[in-house]
């Protein structure tokens, strides 16, 4: 453990990401308070049910933390109205990085995603691929602009007060009993085009999230976090020319590793993702 890190907050702790963050700082020793709108099914750590688009709520539940994960968000989009995704996310996480501020946290983690890259990935055509942190971000719906928004804003938060903010681009997280449904996508590659054939697991979200405040990092740096092979049985230069013709592949990429590419996340952070569907 780190030893300068005791009580960690994990904002959104009661998600699908949020369990396994939730479990994986327990295991490793750490004081862990969920916070949520929703309580967890099953409790297992400290929790508080609280509305984090409230700034005076959001400090007081802060205060005595070493750090922050923040995971809380109207999840994707299409689950709320464009405005009310928008303003949910991007209200929460200035009061999240502000409290942080005024209390002068050590550290600070956030959820961006792989959706502020371009998905689905119509118009226009991935640059390259695999994709890479270089490459530019097109947000396509106010849920990836909520998060490029995130990501902008921890920019200057951290630019302000000192404190690194790392954010994180979670590629679409899937648990155990979700491998099943892998068999289904395999006769069609349009149907898991949308974000290059990716995915990652919800356990490595959670060593990404823990690796990402323990590491020495500075300022307010972004990582792609994906498994590291791809959801389809076919060779990535077998769909890639037929889905997306004319887009250059790296050489040297394998033929089922991601195309979200996470060499920063794994030289900078030591992640290592090691959940694999296959």
């Amino acid at each position: 453990m780190a030893q300068s890190f005791r009580k960690v907050v994990v904002t959104g702790g009661s998600g699908k990401a949020g369990r396994a963050v939730v479990a994986d700082l327990l295991e490793k020793g750490y004081d862990v308070l969920n916070v949520d709108i929703v309580p967890p099914v099953k409790r297992n750590s400290e929790f508080t049910q609280i509305d984090l688009t409230n700034l005076g709520h959001t400090v007081e539940i802060l205060r005595g933390a070493d750090a922050v994960v923040h995971l809380a968000a109207i999840p994707a989009p299409g689950l709320a109205s464009d405005q009310k995704t928008f303003e949910t996310n991007t209200l929460s996480t200035y009061n999240v990085f502000s409290a942080a501020a005024i209390l002068k946290l050590k550290r600070v983690v956030s959820a961006s995603s792989e959706t502020t890259l371009g998905l689905p990935f119509d118009d226009p055509f991935p640059h390259y691929a695999p994709i890479d942190e270089a490459h530019p971000l097109y947000p396509q719906s106010s849920y990836a602009l909520s998060k490029v928004v995130g990501e902008q804003m921890a920019n200057h938060f951290s630019r302000w007060s000192g404190i690194p903010i790392v954010s994180l681009r979670f590629s679409n997280i899937m648990e155990p009993h979700d491998y099943e449904r892998f068999e289904s996508w395999q006769n069609d590659p349009l149907v898991r085009k949308w974000n290059l054939w990716s995915y990652v697991d919800a356990r490595d979200i959670a060593q990404s999230c823990r690796l990402a405040f323990e590491a020495d990092v500075s300022g307010s740096p972004s990582y792609i976090i994906a498994s590291a092979d791809s959801v389809m049985r076919r060779t990535n230069a077998d769909l890639m020319a037929e889905v997306f013709p004319g887009v250059p592949l790296k050489a040297g990429v394998g033929d089922h590793d991601t195309l979200l590419a996470v060499d920063k996340a794994r030289q900078e952070l030591g992640y290592n993702p090691g959940r694999w569907w296959r």
